[in-house]
């Protein structure tokens, strides 16, 4: 087969910090999609009074993303969450990790994904999937996610604030695309 066949015409380029380590200590701000942003969790009930904020109206299996989320220190000890939120057609959450002896910084590289972002998002999404499949529930996610390495205590701040007000800004933003936090 010839090297330059495609001529990197199908290839997609990685959303990834190139050379970034994701098993690292640190801070990550992740969104992840619903297959076709399909609304399997919920509506937003927008507030009906002043001052009364969105919010969503669960389905079960909205209710499971949480407690998967919830549940990720089980799998992953070194994986804190964080912020999270539920919208009827995603996720936004932010991962704080904490491993008691700091490894030496790797590149991120293509191979086993242990112990790192990749690991625990994929840990996540099988959780939602697989209590989805076991009840009966249509239900599939977007491949891959979105990620942000936080890089200081601003960045944080600012990411809780947008998970926050999510559900808020959700009619506003309907006819749009998701804005990701930036």
């Amino acid at each position: 087969m010839e090297s330059g066949l495609y001529q990197d015409k199908y290839r997609v380029a990685s959303a990834r910090w190139i050379g970034h380590d994701y098993g690292q200590n640190g801070m990550y701000f992740v969104t992840i999609c619903t297959q076709h942003r399909k609304r399997y969790f919920g509506e937003i009930k927008t507030g009906q009074r002043i001052g009364e904020e969105s919010k969503l109206r669960p389905t079960e299996l909205a209710d499971r993303a949480l407690t998967c989320w919830l549940d990720v220190p089980q799998h992953f000890p070194f994986a804190l969450p964080d912020a999270f939120v539920v919208m009827p057609d995603h996720i936004h959450g932010i991962l704080l990790f904490e491993k008691a002896t700091a490894e030496t910084e790797r590149p991120n590289t293509f191979g086993p994904q242990r112990q790192n972002l990749a690991a625990v998002v994929r840990g996540f999404k099988v959780g939602v999937k697989s209590w989805a499949t076991r009840h009966n529930q249509p239900f599939n996610w977007q491949a891959g996610y979105h990620d942000r390495v936080i890089r200081n205590e601003q960045e944080l701040e600012k990411a809780r604030q947008y998970i926050l007000q999510n559900p808020s800004q959700w009619a506003a933003s309907e006819d749009k695309p998701d804005g990701i936090f930036r």
